[in-house]
Parts: structure tokens; sequence; C-alpha cells
């Protein structure tokens, strides 16, 4: 489904990616970590499409990817729905204002309720945004990301701000999302949750790719490194020190 073909890229001098390549499939997890400055955020620009490589290639299925950044790009002054109208109608730039004819393609109007019942916002929907709690302003995010219905679906640590209750339901939410078939490319500091919610790991450190696999081989070839057996972050540690990072 998602397949990233030696993918460069340099500003000026500095090359923050070198040459990267894996491949994910429909319904698959994948989680991209690394120390600060390893390429994470740059890697997943490009796969959806912010920026271009400066070598290499991106292949995407139909339906193309959605975009999910660090921080929410919401307006807070407006309420769940207004946010997702709004950014509907930007996805869809000189669409109709009102409901779609009978067999016409959705519009804005569709997009937005088909979108609050998927992501579970309907109560929410009339709620201005600064009221809602970190982990729903987050959902809303998301679904934002999800207007364009891609096939692919890509986010920047999307849970970085929340608390572990939030995180939970956040992550029931976008592990859903997977089981309904879309590929989900995640990044995260939190290597735990890279362990239990990710079928691959994409390991970089200074734009390199050091690792790409299941976490249960991440697990066995750290842990044949280290004699300590210190756990799975410990063994992440390890692995990078190992290699200079």
């Amino acid at each position: 489904m998602l397949a990233v073909h030696g993918v460069t890229k340099r500003y000026g001098e500095r090359e923050a990616l070198r040459g990267v390549s894996f491949q994910a499939g429909a319904g698959e997890m994948v989680a991209v970590i690394g120390p600060n400055g390893a390429g994470k955020t740059t890697l997943l620009s490009i796969l959806a499409g912010v920026q271009p490589p400066t070598a290499g290639d991106v292949s995407l299925p139909p339906g193309g990817v959605g975009w999910v950044p660090q921080q929410p790009a919401l307006y807070s002054r407006l309420s769940v729905a207004e946010n997702l109208e709004l950014f509907a109608r930007l996805e869809r730039a000189g669409g109709r204002l009102g409901p779609s004819p009978p067999g016409a393609h959705p519009g804005p109007v569709e997009a937005v309720a088909a979108m609050l019942e998927q992501t579970g916002l309907q109560e929410r929907a009339g709620e201005r945004v600064e009221r809602l709690s970190g982990g729903n302003r987050q959902r809303v995010n998301i679904a934002i990301g999800l207007l364009s219905e891609p096939t692919v679906l890509v986010l920047d640590e999307p849970s970085s701000s929340l608390d572990p209750r939030q995180r939970e339901r956040l992550w029931r939410f976008i592990c859903a999302l997977s089981q309904r078939g879309r590929c989900v490319v995640f990044s995260t500091h939190n290597v735990a949750e890279a362990e239990r919610y990710a079928q691959r790991l994409v390991v970089l450190a200074d734009g390199e790719l050091l690792f790409n696999g299941s976490p249960d081989e991440f697990a066995r070839a750290a842990t044949r490194e280290s004699s300590s057996h210190p756990g799975f972050e410990g063994a992440f540690v390890e692995f990078l020190r190992e290699r200079g990072h």
C-alpha cells in the first residue's frame, strides 16, 4: 500500500534523511521512532506530500494520505462541526454550500456528518474547540486528516500532550482506524507506545534508517547486543548507543 524508495532530504549542506526505504500494507500500524533530530517529522511530512524529497520517491495507493501534524490546526472559537465544515470546504474547494443532490459526490455537509459519526464526536459537534479536553482536540485534529477519506493516515506525535487516560482513548480510536483497513504511520518518543501498538518499527537516527521490522524482531536484535536485557526501552537506548547515537 505504501512504498518508500531511497528517500533523501537535504537542507543546504545538511542531510536530514539518507536513502530511507520501507513498505507498509493495508491495516498496518507503522511507528517511526528515534532520538531528537533523527528526521522523523521530515520523513512524515514527505509521506504526506507537505514537502518533496531531494531524492527517492514515495508510492501511494489511490485515496492518498491524510496528514495530522503534531500541533492541532484548529480554530478554537469555532465549534467542532464548524471546524470540520471549514476544512471540508477547503478540501473540496468550489464545492456546493448545501447538501449534495442524489447521486452526486458527497459535499462538505455529508462529509462532516460522516466524520462526526466515524469519530464518535456527534455529542461534541456544537461545542467550541477551546472547551474540549486535549484528547478530544486531538480527535478533531485526526478527523480533519480523515476528511478526504485517505487510504494512509500519517500522524506526528499524536499523543505527546495527553495524560495517560486520554492517550489510552486516543490509541483505541487510532487502532480502530487501522482495523478498518487504513495504513497508519505515526511518530512517537514513547517507545512503549511503539512496542504496544505498531506491527512495524522504522528506527531513524541522524537521518539514517537503522532498523525496519516488527517490534519482536527489534527486541531480539537489540537484546542480543546487551547482556543486561533491560526491557524494550532499555534495549532501544542500548541499540542506539551501540551505533554511536
